[in-house]
């Protein structure tokens, strides 16, 4: 992502949960710039005919464990209701497993709050399992 997408960026995120965009802020500015100084930290996006129509975020988390090897973590994945079933966020998600495996990450892992089947088989599709571990959210 460029510096000048965040608006749009936010505009997307309405898209998954947001209701509205927040508001330009000094901390907004500061939390961005400080995203994209970050190199563990990637929003990658997915563009078409010049707007952006999907996105997901891939941060790659140190780890002291697995031979000091890191894990990646996926979250945000979001497609613009008109764009959606055109294989742009499987793209977002083909490329943070890229990105997972440049970094030397052993796993991969995606928290869902969808229920609908449709969702899921997309995940499963795009090479994820909801079999091996047992998520536990603490909302704070």
């Amino acid at each position: 992502m460029r510096p000048e997408e965040l608006e749009a960026l936010l505009e997307l995120y309405t898209h998954l949960h947001e209701e509205a965009v927040p508001p330009e802020s000094p901390a907004r500015s500061a939390l961005w710039a400080g995203l994209l100084a970050d190199p563990n930290y990637h929003i990658l996006a997915a563009e078409r005919g010049g707007r952006l129509c999907a996105s997901c975020t891939l941060v790659v988390v140190p780890n002291l464990t697995r031979a000091l090897r890191p894990y990646g973590l996926v979250e945000n994945v979001v497609t613009r209701r008109d764009c959606r079933g055109q294989g742009l966020a499987s793209a977002c998600l083909a490329r943070a497993r890229e990105l997972a495996e440049a970094a030397d990450c052993y796993k991969l892992m995606l928290l869902t709050g969808a229920k609908d089947e449709a969702t899921l088989r997309f995940y499963t599709r795009a090479g994820y399992n909801c079999t091996d571990k047992t998520a536990f959210i603490q909302w704070l």
